[in-house]
């Protein structure tokens, strides 16, 4: 009968282990990146090529986020809504021009955007939620208000729901955990627009014009500016040339994981993160997951996982 134990202890070497392992020097690097750059993503709660941008931004964070501090920057794209024509290059006069621009920015991206709330109840500015990131920024840190800022857009873009009113804003908050009346009230108050003000100050500084815009920036205060929802090769290239290097990036996370932090993920976010073809979702998605852990759902055309508890 062969002997299943092949936990050998050898007297000479001193290891413990698998049969025919150890005894050789053997160097390992577990240093990370020193993180040399500071990347700023100017963005806004209801900036639709932000949303088609979150699959590609999603990855490039992923893998290669060891070479970079994040900063998120609220750009203000929309005060209110005045008589005069708001953005006349693209045709954007009032709410109602929205509706078309975002579904069509949804079709081409696949990240699905609804639209049709911006002619029955539009939304009047997209301040109000950007304050409320700030407060949750102040009190409770860069990765909650991150986290705000996806299930706000998820909720506007996707689920067709008006992001600037106080009653969703702090549904939304309350779903994160935290205190949503509180923290809506807050940021309704003068200090909530000072917070506001400096990230408009900073994104006038670092030169933003426009949504979304990612600048990284080196110690030697150089940078480099990619305007627009982009190819993850931009990114790349970009943070290569900063860095004057080429950077190596980490394994993708598994599927499990990242649904597991996300809670929520678009079909297109899958199949960037992991090049898979959308023809091939399913069946990856059932090789990486077990069936209890997840549910599927689909909203506009387009197939989505959140996390069963």
């Amino acid at each position: 009968m062969s002997d299943k134990n092949n936990l050998i202890c050898d007297p000479e070497t001193g290891v413990c282990g698998p049969a025919g392992e150890g005894g050789e020097l053997e160097v390992i690097d577990f240093s990370q990146p020193k993180k040399t750059i500071d990347l700023y993503y100017v963005t806004d709660p209801i900036c639709s090529h932000c949303w088609a941008l979150e699959p590609t931004l999603r990855r490039f964070k992923e893998q290669y986020g060891d070479y970079f501090n994040f900063h998120t920057v609220m750009g203000g794209l929309l005060e209110k809504w005045h008589g005069g024509p708001v953005d006349p290059a693209n045709g954007i006069n009032g709410p109602a021009d929205v509706a078309g621009h975002w579904r069509e920015v949804g079709e081409q991206s696949r990240m699905p955007i609804d639209g049709s709330l911006m002619i029955d109840n539009p939304v009047h500015s997209s301040y109000p939620p950007s304050r409320v990131y700030k407060v949750i920024q102040k009190h409770h840190g860069d990765e909650k208000a991150y986290e705000y800022l996806r299930r706000a857009r998820e909720a506007l873009f996707a689920f067709n729901e008006n992001i600037a009113e106080a009653s969703i804003m702090t549904e939304t908050v309350n779903r994160l955990g935290l205190n949503g009346e509180e923290i809506v009230e807050e940021a309704e108050e003068q200090g909530g627009q000072q917070l506001l003000d400096e990230d408009f100050a900073l994104a006038g500084r670092l030169g933003a014009r426009g949504f979304p815009t990612i600048i990284m920036v080196n110690k030697e205060n150089k940078g480099v500016r990619v305007v627009g929802s982009r190819p993850l090769e931009y990114y790349v290239s970009g943070l290569s040339q900063i860095l004057n290097e080429t950077p190596k990036p980490k394994d993708q996370p598994s599927l499990s994981n990242l649904l597991d932090k996300e809670k929520l993920l678009f079909a297109k976010e899958i199949e960037v993160m992991y090049d898979v073809d959308k023809s091939d979702l399913s069946a990856f998605v059932q090789e990486q997951l077990a069936a209890e852990n997840y549910e599927e759902k689909e909203v506009l055309g387009e197939k989505y996982l959140t996390k069963e508890n």
